[in-house]
């Protein structure tokens, strides 16, 4: 017997009617998640583009913190207010629709965080080579985000997909008004509204990205009481 044919019998004899239905492809929930893996290097790419090409957008520079922001090509305001607003919808529809549907899996639970880490994260590296956020407070959100994401690895070894909690819920709407108002400092400076406004709105985000890592660091704290408490093949309270 040639190997193809070995091979091809061992196919054929896999049931694939015994295969959930999504292990074999992504359901809608899924693919709507996987679009934030698309958005997020796009708005990295639109940020940046004045940065790239000053001159052929008409951007000029402008000292400020420890970064440099841009004013001109005002064209990425829009561009990057609608990403940041579809990204936050298909956060905020893909669980709904999940459970509408009844396809709620261990992998969405895991997938939906982990394109949200990394959208946040996406918006929050912008910031801080711009000067908005400050790099120390930067640091601690990627220690609590790898930290969250070891802690998730640790809870699949004693068999449980750790999804979202109402602390991790909290956080990320928390950041999500921090990046707001980073993005509409932003948007006026590109604008040239004023710098006055611009250092106004800076700081109102500042303070509340301050907020945001304390709220983390506290949902850090409470994922990990939570894999402490859960025996090997108990489950996690998911909220």
């Amino acid at each position: 017997m040639s190997l193809y044919s070995g091979l091809q019998k061992r196919i054929i004899s896999i049931d694939i009617v015994k295969l959930k239905a999504h292990t074999r492809i992504m359901t809608l929930a899924d693919k709507i998640t996987s679009a934030r893996l698309i958005l997020a290097p796009s708005f990295f790419l639109v940020y940046f583009l004045p940065r790239f090409f000053p001159a052929f957008f008409g951007a000029t520079p402008i000292p400020f913190g420890s970064g440099v922001v841009y004013t001109g090509a005002v064209w990425t305001v829009p561009v990057l207010w609608l990403i940041a607003i579809v990204s936050e919808l298909s956060d905020l529809f893909d669980g709904k629709i999940a459970r509408k549907r009844g396809e709620v899996s261990d992998f969405g639970k895991l997938f939906d965080p982990f394109a949200d880490t990394l959208t946040k994260i996406t918006y929050f590296l912008c910031f801080v080579i711009d000067g908005i956020f400050p790099p120390f407070l930067f640091l601690l959100v990627l220690y609590r985000e790898f930290s969250i994401l070891f802690v998730r690895n640790l809870m699949l070894k004693k068999g449980v997909a750790l999804g979202a909690r109402l602390s991790g819920k909290v956080k990320t709407v928390i950041y999500v008004v921090a990046g707001g108002f980073a993005l509409l400092a932003t948007s006026l400076i590109r604008f040239g509204v004023g710098e006055e406004y611009f250092r106004w709105f800076v700081l109102t985000a500042q303070v509340i990205f301050v907020l945001s890592v304390i709220v983390s660091i506290y949902s850090f704290v409470e994922y990990t009481l939570v894999y402490i408490k859960t025996p090997k093949t108990g489950s996690a309270n998911q909220g």
